[in-house]
């Protein structure tokens, strides 16, 4: 059975609209899932240590994020699960299938894998019908073409099949390289930072449309982002990364909630930072006294408050603050606070409506639930989201 056979009817120009995601006319056409495993997978180039020993086990049909800052291995692991790359070490397995390992290495063309990149590398000699039809090589141009009009009018864009990529929008060209890499029905499904040159209420609306043809295809499926809110929105699961390193693995409430260290708590919280030393099993700062038996005696920490732990209460009720600037943010309001006993400020995140009025004198309540400690030592590195 081919893609064409079943999509539903084909939609009518006039309902179509620049940039828009269109309705779901039919269904993508669907695949056989297959698992996707690293196995202590390393790559160096020379001296230099881009993955240092990642083992990820991926199900079918998952929609796994990899998260992390610039530079942190996610697009090496990437183009390592496609065949571009070789490991230094390790293995990499397709449905229990090695396809890289020591004495192993299937190219990428037999690999059964789709790839979406950044720049979405849409071929600027061929028309969009000939770009979406270029990997059906095992087809005669008729069946090609075929596949390439049924997964362009799955994805909205059938009235440009002649057109050329130049001539299309960046939506538009998204749509076109989401079409181009799905029309082999390919089992695992490759994106680099997919969404990143598109504006954000565009990205939204594309991000959705994009996770709806994933599922409906049921690939097996690596979204590569530095976006923590861009992963919670379309993973399974999420998968930080540091320093060519797995940090923690879960998914977003998870790792919203238990983070592993001080970094994952910045991707995924607004903190506030406040180094204290331990004393008698606690850190006894201004704000409270927190319980803190992992971390020796005398040690440094961090205590982090989220932003939205602090709560605005009337003067006398809990701690005693000031209000030294408000900073709108449509619904929420940013709020930096002056703490009676602390040098520093403290940042709040409410709602409009808590505010009091026109008085700057508060009082403030911590909510013990959403107070995290971490070492000093984990503070280094790259900078984070603090209040």
């Amino acid at each position: 059975m081919k893609l064409s056979d079943l999509l539903g009817p084909r939609r009518t120009p006039a309902s179509e609209a620049a940039d828009q995601p269109a309705p779901v006319p039919g269904r993508a056409g669907a695949t056989f899932a297959a698992s996707l495993t690293f196995d202590h997978v390393e790559r160096r180039y020379g001296g230099v240590t881009a993955l240092a020993g990642v083992s990820l086990a991926i199900e079918p049909g998952e929609v796994v994020c990899l998260l992390g800052p610039s530079g942190c291995g996610k697009t090496t692991l990437l183009r390592i699960a496609s065949g571009i790359e070789k490991p230094s070490a390790g293995r990499v397995l397709i449905s229990g299938r090695e396809v890289a390992g020591p004495s192993r290495f299937v190219p990428p063309e037999k690999r059964h894998v789709g790839l979406m990149f950044q720049d979405f590398a849409l071929f600027p000699h061929l028309t969009i019908l000939d770009n979406v039809a270029f990997g059906l090589k095992a087809l005669s141009r008729e069946e090609a073409a075929k596949e390439a009009r049924a997964v362009l009018t799955r994805v909205g864009m059938i009235r440009h099949a002649d057109k050329y990529p130049h001539m299309l929008s960046g939506g538009e060209q998204q749509r076109v390289a989401l079409a181009r890499a799905i029309v082999p029905r390919p089992a695992v499904m490759l994106m680099d930072e997919p969404f990143s040159g598109l504006d954000v209420h565009l990205r939204e609306r594309l991000q959705e449309e994009t996770i709806a043809i994933l599922r409906e295809t049921r690939a097996t499926s690596i979204i590569v982002t530095h976006h923590p809110e861009e992963a919670m929105r379309l993973a399974d699961r999420i998968a930080v990364m540091r320093r060519g390193r797995l940090v923690q693995v879960g998914r977003a409430r998870d790792l919203h909630r238990n983070p592993n260290d001080l970094f994952v708590a910045r991707l995924f919280s607004e903190i506030n930072e406040i180094p204290w030393t331990v004393e008698g099993g606690a850190l006894r700062t201004p704000v409270g006294t927190f319980s803190v038996p992992e971390i020796a005696e005398g040690e440094r920490a961090v205590l982090c408050l989220r932003q939205r732990a602090i709560e605005l209460t009337e003067v006398g009720a809990g701690l005693a603050a000031r209000i030294v600037r408000v900073k709108p943010l449509g619904d929420a309001v940013l709020v930096d606070l002056a703490v009676q006993g602390f040098e520093g400020q403290l940042r709040a995140r409410v709602r409009e409506s808590e505010l009091p009025g026109r008085q700057t004198e508060v009082g403030i309540r911590i909510d013990p639930a959403r107070v995290l400690v971490f070492p000093a030592d984990e503070a280094e590195g790259e900078p984070g989201v603090s209040g």
